[in-house]
């Protein structure tokens, strides 16, 4: 990944800059779940040939991203009260195993990152605080910086890989619910920064646990998922 969320990171074919449109698109709700993915319309949309853009889909399709219907093509991954919750638990698993990887194998470096990326964060919650909502996508960028700071020392690329696509799922359940939890959220990014700093991963991954589970109930109390 890169430090601008991996799934619209640089690229440079036609073919994978698609991908990562399309992708992007899905995962920040600007293609809402159950949309009906028509190959005329998005070549209009994303300039990819129709057979480019048969392969993203079945590549999104791979992801459970997008869902095939048969001879009917293509619609956006719908989404369920028990799918959000199935990718919490997973998230849950695998940031905790990152994250205690990661604090016994940074460095001054690594916590540079970390304390770097926590600082933009906390200055866009600050706004988001203050009832700004028209930057939310860069505050979700931030959110994702952090987190991925957290556990980019922990020395696996599959753990990470992993954690970024499961990372994404959650995020569009967030997306779509807009759900931003104030300073409940801000002081779990704050407690996650201060263990990160001590080392301390058991105390961290409680914190992981709650936030992550507190941010799936708020996105649930928003009605927005069924």
């Amino acid at each position: 990944m890169s430090d601008d969320v991996h799934l619209i990171a640089p690229s440079s074919t036609v073919g994978e800059s698609a991908y990562q449109r399309i992708r992007a698109d899905i995962v920040f709700g600007r293609l809402p779940p159950g949309k009906k993915l028509k190959l005329e319309r998005l070549k209009a949309s994303y300039g990819a040939s129709i057979s480019t853009l048969r392969e993203t889909l079945n590549r999104l399709h791979s992801e459970r991203l997008v869902v095939a219907e048969g001879q009917k093509g293509f619609e956006v991954a719908p989404v369920s009260i028990a799918n959000l919750r199935e990718i919490a638990a997973l998230r849950q698993l695998l940031e905790c195993r990152a994250l205690e990887q990661s604090f016994r194998a940074g460095d001054m470096e690594w916590e540079g990152r970390v304390v770097a990326a926590h600082h933009r964060l906390a200055r866009m919650e600050e706004r988001m605080a203050q009832g700004d909502r028209s930057r939310t996508e860069e505050w979700k960028r931030y959110d994702w910086q952090f987190h991925q700071a957290l556990i980019s020392a922990c020395g696996s690329k599959m753990l990470i890989d992993n954690h970024a696509a499961v990372f994404d799922k959650y995020l569009r359940y967030q997306m779509i619910a807009l759900s931003y939890r104030g300073d409940i959220a801000a002081n779990e990014h704050a407690e996650l920064l201060e263990f990160a700093l001590k080392r301390d991963a058991v105390r961290a991954c409680e914190v992981l646990t709650r936030h992550v589970a507190g941010g799936v109930e708020h996105a649930l109390a928003t009605g927005t998922i069924s």
